[in-house]
C-alpha cells in the first residue's frame, strides 16, 4: 500500500458507498466503525486485509474519520487482533462475495501462473501482483504473504526446469558440445601460456579495451567463437528478456565448478542464454567501435588544422568596401600592372590575410581537414576496417539507404587487395550518390590528363565510413544480431494494430487526430492571447525587434534568506555529533529492510541472513564511498577481503541496487510530515554530473564543455532531495534520453506530471514526447533571447500584436494529422520499453530531417515549447520553480564528492557494470543520508519551541541533504546491536 495519496486519489479510491457505510454503520462505537472501514477499504484496494496497523495511510484513515464524523485518533483503540476485528473481516467476506483460498485454489493459480503469466515476465512484483488479481477475479482471499511466495517459487522454478528442457530439446547436439566445451579450461604450453588455467568461458567475459587494432580484433574473435557455436536463431523464442538477462547475471556470477555441477539442461540453458546476449553485446560493441573511429579520425583531423591555421589567422575586416575598390580600381585601369593598381589600395600584407581567411573558411579548409583524415586513416584506422566489415552484416528497411549497403559490399570485395592498387577497377561499379558528399565528391574522384574518372579507393572508404556512421546514429541502417544497433521495427509494439484503442487509452489520448489538433489550436490560440494581454504591464519581459526578434527577460529578485537553518542544522549537529556514515547506512537498513531484497544471482544462499545483511552494507559503503572493498575489509566488524568479494559477486545485481533504492525512496516519502515538507510532490527535476574514469574502455569519453574526460551520471531528484533515479552514460549520449528514462523506469511512488531540466535536456522533440506521455517539460533554457513563438494558423498577420517581434510562421497542422498514428506508435514504444529510449529517440536526429515522424514530432514540439514559453514569461512563480528544482540537483552534485571521496572521485574500473554498481552504491548511501537526515530534523523540530520558530523562508529552503553532522571517514566499524538514538532524546 502507498504512503503518499493526493486529495483527487483519496476521494476515487477511499470515498464510502452507501452499501459500504451501512455495513460499517452496524458497529457500535467510532473506533469499531472507523476500524471496520479500514479494513474494507484497504481489502477492496490491496485484496487483502492489513497485518499491522502501520500499514494504512495516515491520510486515508483521516479521510475515512471525516466521512464517517468520528476523531481519526480513535482508530488506535481498535483491537487488532481481537473478535471484533475477526468478525469484522468475515462481514466483509461476505458483503464482498469472497472466500478464503483452498490448497486447491492455491495450486490452480500457482498452475495458471507458469501458463500464462511467466513467459511474459519473471519480476517478483509483476508475479506478486498477478497471483492477487488472479485471486480478485476468482472471488479468494489470497493465503498469507509468506505463502504467496512460496508458491512463487514454486511456479518459477517450474517454469523454469520447463525451459531448460525445451531449449535442450532445440540444441543440435553439436552445439551441446561447443557449450560444454567453454568450460574447459586451456592446459599449460608454451604457446598459450597466457591462456594457461582459462577457460573460453573466461575469454568472453573479458571487457573490450580501448580503441585500437588489437580491441578490434580481439572482439572479432569472440563474436566469431560464439557465432560458430551454432545456437539456433529460435532457440529462446518466446522467453522475456529479462529473464534471459537474469540467466547471464548467473553465469557471470558462478565460478566453473558451479557451472559444470549443475543438470545438463540447466547448464547448456544458461551457457545458451550468456552467449546469446554475448553476441549481441559484441556486435554492438564492433558497431560502436566502428562509430567511434570514425568519429576519432574526423575530430583529432579538425583540431590539428584548426590549430595550423589558427596560428596564422588574422580576421579580415570591411571585406566589402575592400571588394568594391579593388573592383572600381582595376575597371579605371585595366591595362596597368597589378603592384601598381591595387597594393596602393589593398596593400600586400592586408591581401595575404584576405588569403589565409579563405584557406581557413571555405573549400580549402575542408580539404585540408580531409588530407589530414586521410594520412591518419591510411597509416592506422585502415587496418580496422576489414576486420569490422568481415564481422557485421548492415541492412537498412529503406532502399533509398541501398547504395551505401552496395558500397560496403565493394569494400569488402577489396579488403583483401594490396594498397598499392590506389584505385578501383575501370569497370568497376562504384556507388556514389548517396554516399559520398557532395562536397568530397573531387577529392574521391581523381580526374587524369584523359579527363576520365578514377574513384581513390582510400577517399572512398573515408567517405564511405562517414555516411554509414550517419546511418547507423539514425538507425537508418541496422546491424544483424545486434541489440542497440538492431532492426528499428522491433523497436515498437507489434500489436499496435490490434490493441490501438488500448493503447490511445493508456496515453489518454482521443483516438481521431482532428480531436488531438483541435484541442492544440484552441490551447495555442488561449496561451498566447493570455501572454498578448500580459505583455503591456509585465516589466519583466521586453520583446524586442533587434536580431530578427529578442526576448529581454529580467532576472528574478532574490529570495529572503532563511534565517533559522544555520541554527537547525547546530542543534542537529549538537545532538547527533559527527555521526557516521556507515551507522546511517546501517540505521536505514535496519527501518527499512533495504538488505532484504538482495537475493543470490545462483541457484543456493548458503548465508545467514544476519551475516549476508553485514556484508552487503559494508559492500554498498566500500564502493558508495569509492575506497574500495579492500580498505573497508581492514576495518572492525569481522568481516574478510575475500567474504566482501564474493558477496559483491554473487547479490550485488543492478536490479537489486535499484530496488533497494526504490525502497528507501518510498520511506522517505513516507517518514516526511506535510506540515514540514509539503504535500506529496509531483515535480522532479533532471542534470547530469560528469566523473572521471578509467579510459581503457568505450565508455569514457572526453567532455567538451569539462574539458577532461569521464563519464556521465544523470540523476532525477524531487524538490526535497529525494533522488528517485540514476544512469550511467557517455559523455556524448543524448540527455533528452535520460531524462525520459529516468521518468519512465523509476521504482517508486512518486507521480510525475513536471519535469525540470537545463538546455542540454530538452528539444522540440523531447517536448512532444513528454507531453505525450502525460508530464510536462520545463526548461531552463540557455538562449531564451533567441526563441520564437508559433502562430496557431494562417491569414492573421495582425493577431498578438505585443508578440510581433518574436512571432514566426504557423503551426503544420496537416504534417500532424498525417502522422498521429507513427507518433502515438513510437511514443507507446517509450512507454511500454519496447526499446531504449536513445535507441529510438536516435532516429529523430536533426540528420533524419527526410523522416515524416521526425517532422511531424518536431512540429508538435513547436505546439507544446511554445505553450511552454507562454506560461515561462507570464508567470514569475514558474520561472521560481524551475530554478529551485534545478538548484536540488545542483546541491545533490556538490554532496557527491563529500561521500564518493575515494580515489579522486574517479570510477577506477574499465568494466561498464563495475562501474555502474558503483554509481547505484552512491545513490543508495547519499539517499539513506537524506533518509536518516529527514528523521532527525523532525525530530529536533518536534519540539514546540522549535516548530514555532520556522517561518515560511525557512520551510521552503528546508532540506535534508546537509552533511555537516557526518563523519564518511576514520575507522570502519560496523556494530549491528547500535542504533542511533533517533526515536529518543539525544543527548
Amino acid at each position: 500500500m502507498k504512503r503518499l495519496w493526493t486529495i483527487p486519489e483519496l476521494i476515487d479510491r477511499w470515498a464510502l458507498t452507501e452499501a459500504e457505510r451501512a455495513l460499517v454503520d452496524a458497529a457500535r462505537e467510532p473506533h469499531t466503525r472507523l476500524g471496520c472501514a479500514c479494513l474494507l477499504k484497504f481489502f477492496q484496494l490491496d485484496w487483502r486485509f492489513p497485518r499491522a496497523r502501520a500499514e494504512l495511510p495516515d491520510a486515508a484513515v483521516a479521510h475515512l474519520a471525516r466521512q464517517l464524523g468520528v476523531p481519526a485518533i480513535s482508530f488506535l483503540q481498535y483491537d487488532w487482533d481481537g473478535r471484533m476485528a475477526t468478525h469484522h473481516r468475515a462481514a466483509i467476506r461476505a458483503f464482498l462475495g469472497v472466500r478464503e483460498a483452498t490448497v486447491a485454489d492455491q495450486q490452480a493459480v500457482t498452475d495458471w501462473l507458469v501458463a500464462q503469466v511467466l513467459p511474459q515476465t519473471q519480476q517478483p512484483e509483476a508475479l506478486r501482483a498477478a497471483f492477487i488479481d488472479r485471486c480478485r477475479a476468482h472471488g479468494l482471499e489470497p493465503p498469507t504473504p509468506q505463502r504467496v511466495e512460496r508458491h512463487l517459487r514454486t511456479a518459477v522454478a517450474a517454469f523454469q526446469e520447463g525451459l531448460y528442457a525445451t531449449v535442450l530439446h532445440r540444441l543440435p547436439a553439436e552445439a551441446r558440445a561447443h557449450l560444454d566445451d567453454l568450460l574447459a579450461v586451456a592446459p599449460a604450453s608454451e604457446e598459450a601460456a597466457d591462456a594457461a588455467g582459462r577457460s573460453a568461458l573466461a575469454d568472453l567475459k573479458a571487457e573490450a579495451g580501448p580503441l585500437a587494432v588489437e580491441t578490434v580484433r580481439q572482439e572479432a574473435a569472440k563474436l566469431a567463437r560464439l557465432r560458430a557455436l551454432g545456437l539456433p536463431p529460435d532457440l529462446f523464442a518466446g522467453v522475456p528478456p529479462r529473464l534471459l538477462d537474469g540467466f547471464r547475471q548467473r553465469v557471470v556470477a558462478e565460478e566453473l565448478h558451479e557451472l559444470r555441477r549443475h543438470p545438463v539442461a540447466r547448464r547448456l540453458t544458461l551457457l545458451a542464454a550468456y552467449c546469446r546476449l554475448r553476441a549481441e553485446e559484441l556486435t554492438d560493441t564492433l558497431a560502436e567501435i566502428l562509430i567511434d573511429a570514425i568519429q576519432h579520425i574526423h575530430v583529432r583531423a579538425e583540431r590539428r588544422v584548426e590549430r595550423a591555421l589558427l596560428r596564422d589567422l588574422k580576421r579580415v575586416t570591411g571585406k566589402q568596401a575592400l571588394l568594391f575598390a579593388l573592383a572600381e580600381a582595376a575597371l579605371a585601369r585595366p591595362d596597368e600592372r597589378v603592384r601598381e593598381v591595387i597594393y596602393p589600395i589593398a596593400g600586400e600584407e592586408r591581401l595575404r590575410e584576405l588569403v589565409r581567411e579563405h584557406k581557413a573558411t571555405g573549400p580549402a579548409y575542408t580539404r585540408q581537414v580531409y588530407t589530414v583524415m586521410r594520412a591518419s586513416y591510411s597509416a592506422h584506422y585502415r587496418r580496422l576496417v576489414p576486420l569490422i566489415l568481415g564481422a557485421l552484416e548492415f541492412r537498412s528497411n529503406n532502399e533509398a539507404h541501398r547504395p551505401v549497403i552496395d558500397a560496403l559490399a565493394l569494400l569488402a570485395r577489396y579488403a583483401a587487395v594490396p594498397g598499392t592498387q590506389p584505385y578501383f577497377a575501370l569497370g568497376e561499379e562504384v556507388p556514389l550518390a548517396g554516399v559520398v558528399r557532395p562536397a568530397w565528391r573531387d577529392l574521391v574522384v581523381e580526374r587524369g590528363k584523359d579527363d576520365r574518372g578514377r574513384v581513390n579507393r582510400i577517399n572512398y572508404e573515408i567517405a564511405v565510413l562517414h555516411t554509414l556512421r550517419d546511418k547507423l546514429r539514425c538507425k537508418e541502417l541496422w546491424v544483424v544480431g545486434a541489440n542497440r544497433q538492431r532492426n528499428p521495427d522491433d523497436d515498437l509494439p507489434t500489436d499496435f494494430a490490434e490493441q490501438r484503442a488500448g493503447y490511445y487509452a493508456a496515453l489518454d489520448l482521443p483516438t481521431e487526430a482532428e480531436a488531438f489538433v483541435a484541442k492544440l489550436q484552441h490551447d495555442l490560440a488561449a496561451a498566447l492571447a493570455a501572454l498578448d494581454a500580459d505583455i503591456p504591464t509585465n516589466p519583466a519581459v521586453k520583446l524586442l525587434t533587434k536580431g530578427g526578434g529578442w526576448i529581454a527577460l529580467t532576472p528574478l529578485d532574490p529570495q529572503p534568506e532563511p534565517v533559522n537553518l544555520d541554527r537547525l542544522k547546530a542543534e542537529v549537529g549538537r545532538r547527533w555529533p559527527m555521526t557516521g556514515l556507515l551507522d546511517m547506512l546501517k540505521e536505514a537498513d535496519l527501518r527499512v529492510g533495504f538488505t532484504d531484497l538482495f537475493a543470490t544471482a545462483t541457484a543456493r544462499e548458503h548465508l545467514d541472513r544476519p551475516t549476508l545483511q553485514k556484508r552487503l552494507l559494508l559492500c554498498v559503503y566500500g564502493l558508495g564511498t569509492n575506497i574500495g572493498l579492500r580498505r573497508v575489509a581492514a576495518g572492525d566488524h569481522g568481516q574478510g577481503e575475500r567474504d566482501l568479494y564474493y558477496t559483491r559477486r554473487r547479490f550485488m545485481t543492478r536490479d537489486a541496487l535499484r530496488a533497494a533504492i526504490a525502497r528507501v525512496v518510498n520511506a522517505v516519502f513516507a517518514a516526511r510530515r506535510p506540515d514540514l515538507w509539503g504535500e506529496a510532490t509531483t515535480a522532479c527535476a533532471s542534470d547530469g554530473k560528469q566523473f572521471g574514469a578509467f579510459d581503457q574502455n568505450l565508455l569514457t569519453e572526453w567532455h567538451a564543455r569539462y574539458r577532461s574526460p569521464g563519464v556521465m551520471v544523470y540523476w532525477h531528484m524531487d524538490k526535497k532531495a529525494a533522488c528517485i533515479y540514476s544512469q550511467l552514460k557517455r559523455c556524448s549520449s543524448s540527455e533528452v534520453a535520460a531524462m525520459i528514462t529516468g521518468v519512465i523506469r523509476h521504482c517508486t511512488e512518486m507521480a510525475i506530471d513536471r519535469q525540470f531540466v537545463d538546455s542540454h535536456g530538452q528539444s522540440e522533440v523531447a517536448f512532444a514526447c513528454c507531453n505525450l506521455l502525460g508530464f510536462r517539460l520545463l526548461p531552463r533554457l540557455k538562449a531564451l533571447h533567441a526563441q520564437k513563438l508559433y502562430r496557431p494558423e494562417a491569414g492573421q498577420p495582425e493577431a498578438y500584436p505585443h508578440l510581433q517581434p518574436v512571432l514566426t510562421r504557423p503551426i503544420k497542422w496537416d504534417l500532424i494529422r498525417q502522422q498521429f498514428d507513427e507518433i502515438v506508435k513510437y511514443v507507446t514504444a517509450l512507454r511500454l520499453g519496447t526499446a531504449d529510449p536513445e535507441a529510438i529517440l536516435r532516429r529523430f536526429t536533426r540528420t533524419s530531417v527526410q523522416h515524416p515522424t521526425y517532422a511531424a514530432l518536431a512540429e508538435l514540439g513547436k505546439v507544446y515549447k511554445t505553450l511552454f514559453l507562454c506560461d515561462f514569461l507570464r508567470l514569475p512563480e514558474l520561472r521560481r520553480e524551475i530554478h529551485e528544482g534545478l538548484n536540488v540537483v545542483e546541491n545533490w552534485n556538490s554532496a557527491n564528492a563529500f561521500i564518493f571521496y575515494g580515489r579522486a572521485g574517479e570510477f577506477a574500473t574499465n568494466q561498464r557494470e563495475d562501474a555502474e554498481v558503483a554509481m547505484l552504491c552512491l545513490h543508495l548511501l547519499q539517499l539513506c543520508l537524506v533518509y536518516i537526515n529527514t528523521l532527525l530534523i523532525q525530530r529536533v523540530l518536534a519540539a514546540p519551541d522549535w516548530a514555532a520558530r520556522l517561518t515560511v523562508e525557512d520551510l521552503r529552503a528546508l532540506t535534508p541533504l546537509v552533511y555537516a553532522n557526518v563523519n564518511p571517514y576514520g575507522l570502519i566499524r560496523l556494530d549491528m546491536a547500535q542504533r542511533l538514538p533517533i526515536d529518543e532524546e539525544a543527548a
